[in-house]
Parts: structure tokens; C-alpha cells; sequence
């Protein structure tokens, strides 16, 4: 193997068509961060590879790396998690939403982040295998992310002062829960209920978090929506559809 050919293991983000037969392959991988590389011929019929380049894809490959973009030159799957999570149209977009989170935190290519990877990883298998409700696995996936982003929603303490809580207003500008003394106007008194959901996601005590009903789960989903696209700064398609389902 050449100083230009590397191999890594890979999730797939998302494909883009380039020319005739070709397409551009967005992956998230432990050890070379997020990588946009050219698949070639990947769109024939007689392709060797084409179906293990498929969004939530868990795949390891061999790539060459090019000028601008690096060629993908040989893939094997080690898990084919598509294939499950696009016969559910709910687990789908809510997986969807998990890729779009993750290629927008992850914005600079060839940074590594093990720690973002086996996140997505896990939340991609959980989505797979049906472990939760998909938007409880979204939400609590965005919120691990996030905090490992440096942008933690604060739940427990005052997002301004830092006082422990439990308080009772949000403001999503400011950073999650406020303290009397530090809310401004217009923000937000979720539900005793819906706190306790925000505090299971974001350290993952999911025997809390699988029994919250309907209502509580719209609330946190629509306040980690919020944040996650106050930070980012653009709104997120993937998410509306999402939010949706659950008011549906």
C-alpha cells in the first residue's frame, strides 16, 4: 500500500451524482474525520460496490487520495443498516435528521472526532435495531453532539448564572434553563414533565425517557430543534419533517 492509498471504516452521510456513472460520497470515519470522496462507475448496473455506498451505511474502504477529491477504491459492508432503516418511513427521516445534525456540526473535513463517530454509530444502530421511539434516539443523540460540540443545553444549572436548578423558564438563545433572576422575556415554561425528558435524553436514562408521552416528547423535541438551529444558524428540513410526525 502507497503513502496515497489509506483505509479507514466509514458511515455513509450522504451521495451526490457527478457526471454520468460517478457520485460523490459524504463519510464520517473515526480515524480521518469527515471526507468527501468520488465513487467511480458507482451508478452502473455492474457496479461491485454501489449498494454498500448507501446513507447510514456502516462500510470499511480503501481510498486513494486525489487532488481535490480522494477516490474510493475498494468497499466491504460491515453493516448494512439502510436496508432496515428505509422500510420505516418515521425511522427514516428521523434518521435522516441524525446525518443532516452531525454533517453540519462537523463541518470542517479531515478533523477527527472518535468520540462523535461511535456517538453516531451508536445512534444509527439503535435506529436500526429499534431500540427506542427514533425521535427519543434523535433528540438524545442531538443533545450528546451538541455537548460535545461545546454546546451543551443546560438543564440542570442556569444556562447565565450557573445556580443548580431545577428552574422553571428556557430560553434557547441564552442557552437552555434560566434562574429567576437571569430570564428575559420571551422564553419559554416547558412542563415539569418535559424537563425531566430534557435531563433523561442528555445523559441517557432512557428508563425515564422511553415512558414520556406524546405531548412531553413534542415539547422537547420542538426546544432541542430550537437550540440545535439557533447554534447552526440555518434552519434544518430534516427536522420539520420529523416534528410532523409527532404533532401528526
Amino acid at each position: 500500500m502507497n503513502n496515497k492509498t489509506y483505509r479507514d471504516q466509514a458511515i455513509v452521510l450522504r451521495t451526490q451524482d457527478l457526471g454520468e456513472a460517478d457520485r460523490v460520497i459524504t463519510l464520517l470515519t473515526p480515524n480521518h474525520g469527515k471526507i468527501r470522496a468520488v465513487a467511480r462507475g458507482v451508478r452502473k448496473t455492474k457496479s461491485r460496490f454501489g449498494a454498500r455506498l448507501e446513507p447510514f451505511s456502516y462500510i470499511d474502504l480503501q481510498l486513494y487520495t486525489g487532488r481535490s477529491l480522494d477516490v474510493i477504491t475498494q468497499v466491504e459492508s460491515i453493516n448494512a443498516y439502510h436496508r432496515t432503516i428505509i422500510t420505516n418511513y418515521h425511522v427514516y427521516t428521523s434518521a435522516m435528521a441524525l446525518l443532516d445534525t452531525i454533517d453540519h456540526l462537523m463541518e470542517q473535513e479531515g478533523e477527527p472526532d472518535l468520540a462523535q463517530f461511535t456517538l453516531l454509530h451508536g445512534a444509527v444502530h439503535a435506529m436500526a435495531t429499534g431500540a427506542h421511539l427514533p425521535d427519543l434516539i434523535l433528540n438524545s443523540y442531538i443533545l450528546r453532539a451538541m455537548r460535545m460540540a461545546g454546546w451543551e443545553l443546560a438543564v440542570f444549572e442556569c444556562a447565565v448564572c450557573g445556580i443548580v436548578g431545577p428552574h422553571q423558564a428556557m430560553n434557547v438563545a441564552l442557552g437552555g434553563a434560566v434562574c429567576d433572576m437571569c430570564k428575559v422575556s420571551g422564553g419559554l415554561t416547558p412542563a415539569i414533565e418535559t424537563w425531566q425528558l430534557l435531563g433523561a435524553l442528555l445523559v441517557g436514562d432512557w428508563k425515564i425517557a422511553d415512558l414520556a408521552a406524546l405531548p412531553t416528547r413534542r415539547q422537547a423535541s420542538g426546544i432541542i430543534s430550537a437550540f440545535l438551529q439557533w447554534h447552526l444558524e440555518h434552519p434544518m428540513k430534516s427536522l420539520r419533517y420529523v416534528h410532523s410526525r409527532l404533532i401528526s
